[in-house]
């Protein structure tokens, strides 16, 4: 079933992404955290896609397509483009429509220089388009609250982003945020721009300090005092800082819930324990 179709707005949706394993570890690995996240009942599991092609796209067709057809669960399988052609493109749509999969992440993709960046999509919205006009697939895209990186200013990025809805997303999935009034700024600003689609809140629990570092390194997100006092504190004690962490993350997700967000997308970084005890605290609000 189409995301769209199955979320009618009635309840906020509550969702994870989970990444493949890594090429050095069998695939079999991702179903013992599947086997964890199924009792959660999530509204859909998305699977991230590797840069690259070949590999990363098979390992992540067949993990939507498990989720969906094995677990029972709605899967969106994410999709970049700046290192596929349009024949790539259409080949792997192909794939997913035989493994079921209905609902598709439509991303550029980040520049790697082991991956030669082909010459048919320079943007996500030249993606969506050409997705809409090759399968009947419910599209979702990528936003940024505190602004994409790469973009000139803030007006650019939600120029851009509003390309994308008026291209065919019909939902919308943030970038991972820490201070909860950037979300909210974002939303005003959406709204200005005429963007009306539903946007789901990523939520990164942090378990550990490096992580955090990578991740705001390559999204640019910002660390609120509270956030950066708690990493601080309990860096040095792991189990003391996942359980902050998870801490951390259930009060952002109650503050986004009770201010009325279309919903959640939890980052699980394959953690199921992580997931399973978010899930656990804030389950009454989401019903």
């Amino acid at each position: 079933m189409k995301i769209s179709e199955k979320l009618t707005g009635e309840n906020p949706a509550f969702s994870f992404e989970i990444f493949p394993p890594k090429k050095t570890s069998p695939i079999e690995t991702i179903y013992k955290t599947l086997d964890e996240l199924k009792d959660l009942s999530p509204d859909f599991i998305s699977v991230t896609y590797g840069a690259g092609g070949g590999t990363a796209n098979y390992s992540t067709c067949k993990i939507a397509g498990d989720i969906k057809n094995k677990y029972n669960i709605e899967s969106v399988a994410h999709l970049t483009c700046i290192t596929n052609t349009k024949e790539d493109i259409l080949h792997i749509l192909e794939e997913f429509k035989t493994n079921g999969i209905e609902n598709i992440l439509a991303l550029r993709g980040d520049f790697n220089p082991n991956y030669p960046v082909r010459d048919d999509f320079k943007y996500a919205d030249e993606l969506v388009s050409f997705i809409k006009n090759h399968g009947d697939f419910c599209i979702m895209g990528a936003c940024y609250p505190e602004t994409h990186i790469e973009a000139h200013d803030s007006a650019t990025d939600i120029q851009n982003l509003k390309r994308k809805v008026d291209a065919g997303v019909s939902r919308l999935i943030s970038q991972l945020f820490f201070d909860n009034e950037c979300f909210y700024r974002f939303q005003e600003k959406l709204a200005g721009a005429g963007i009306n689609v539903p946007v789901e809140a990523g939520i990164m629990p942090v378990t550990n300090r490096k992580q955090i570092e990578r991740m705001v390194s390559l999204c640019g997100a910002s660390l609120p005092r509270k956030f950066s006092k708690v990493i601080q504190k309990y860096e040095n004690n792991p189990e003391a800082l996942r359980d902050a962490g998870i801490a951390y993350a259930v009060d952002q997700i109650v503050d986004l819930l009770s201010s009325g967000a279309d919903g959640i997308h939890l980052y699980t970084m394959n953690n199921a324990y992580v997931a399973r005890k978010i899930t656990e605290s804030i389950s009454g609000l989401l019903r």
